[in-house]
This record gives C-alpha cells, sequence and structure tokens, in this order.
C-alpha cells in the first residue's frame, strides 16, 4: 500500500473514531465541506479561533469563580457564551477545561494527518 493510501486509511480510521466517540459531529462535517482548494486551512483556522476564544471565556469564568464576591450574573454570561447553559460549578469549569483541551488535541491529530495526506501528494478525504 502506497503512502498516501496508508495515511488516508488511517485518516478514515481516526475521523470514524472521532465520530464515535462524540468529538466530531454533523456539524463539523458540515463545516469542512465549506473547505475548498481556495481555502484549504479554513477548518483548521476555524477551529483555531474557537480554542483561542473558548480558552479566554474559561478563563474569565476561572478567575471570577475564584474571587471572594462571585459576579454569578457576569460568570453566567460567559458560560452561555461558551456553552448556552448556566448550570456550572467551579468543578463543571474544570471539567469543560479538561474536555477542551482534549478536543483540541484530537482535532490537532486530525488536522497533522491531512497536512500529512497532502504532504505526500495526495487529497484528504471527504467526510460522510
Amino acid at each position: 500500500m502506497d503512502t498516501v493510501a496508508q495515511l488516508r486509511s488511517q485518516w478514515f480510521d481516526y475521523t470514524h473514531y472521532l465520530r464515535r466517540e462524540r468529538f466530531l459531529d454533523d456539524q463539523f462535517a458540515q463545516l469542512k465541506k465549506l473547505q475548498d482548494a481556495s481555502s484549504p486551512d479554513f477548518v483548521f483556522e476555524v477551529v483555531s479561533l474557537f480554542f483561542q476564544n473558548s480558552e479566554k471565556v474559561i478563563n474569565i469564568m476561572a478567575e471570577a469563580l475564584e474571587q471572594n464576591v462571585v459576579g454569578f450574573n457576569q460568570v453566567i454570561t460567559y458560560v452561555h457564551r461558551l456553552k448556552g447553559s448556566s448550570a456550572w460549578c467551579l468543578g463543571c469549569l474544570q471539567q469543560a477545561r479538561q474536555e477542551c483541551l482534549e478536543l483540541k488535541n484530537k482535532l490537532e491529530n486530525l488536522f497533522r494527518l491531512e497536512r500529512q495526506i497532502v504532504a505526500a501528494g495526495g487529497l484528504v478525504p471527504v467526510m460522510e
């Protein structure tokens, strides 16, 4: 099996794993469909912006929750911005931070695999 075929096979296996574990969903597949030859890094750039913003929002919420007097209205505003739910506590925030980091690592692996496919002269497969 040549290098491109091997990398594409790894890509299919990895994306199926990410879907099965619910790291990827239909929204991600739709986002991938917006990417084309004129903007090959579109999804990577969108995901990178999401993680930059998420990290800032999580840090702001963590700082707000660590204050002696917590401004819950401010925290709730940031929670809605990040997740859309206001049933949070500091422990939940830590879990969200960990899940965000895990998702970031998994998507970085996916993007690295895609770059390898392209570098080997292949085309990144289309998500199902």
